[in-house]
């Protein structure tokens, strides 16, 4: 239970950072830049290599949220209250429990 609920928290934790980035990139005002940053920061993500691999257990996702969280205060400038909304909302559409813990810590940081 314990397990599943770390599991869930930190899922929830990239799913808002990415979903902060893919709001802030939508933004017509953001600049190439910080597009340029997000772009690098999502294919990391992506990447079939990583750092620490994702399958490790309890770390894999670490350096994923590690470069995320950078990313997001490199461009935090353009990470807004309507960012911060549409993201909060595509995290209750895609989760059943919400974990405002997660989505505070990340804020916090920016």
């Amino acid at each position: 239970q314990y397990i599943q609920s770390k599991a869930n928290n930190h899922s929830q934790s990239l799913a808002y950072s990415v979903f902060l980035m893919y709001y802030a990139w939508k933004n017509p005002n953001i600049p190439a830049w910080a597009k340029q940053i997000i772009l690098g920061a999502i294919a990391y993500l992506l990447a079939p290599i990583d750092g620490i691999p994702d399958l490790t257990p309890f770390i894999g996702f670490t350096d994923d949220l590690s470069i995320l969280g950078l990313s997001l205060m490199a461009i935090k400038l353009y990470v807004h209250d309507e960012v911060k909304f549409k993201a909060k909302e595509a995290i209750r559409r895609h989760f059943k429990i919400v974990d405002v813990k997660s989505i505070e810590d990340i804020e916090g940081k920016l």
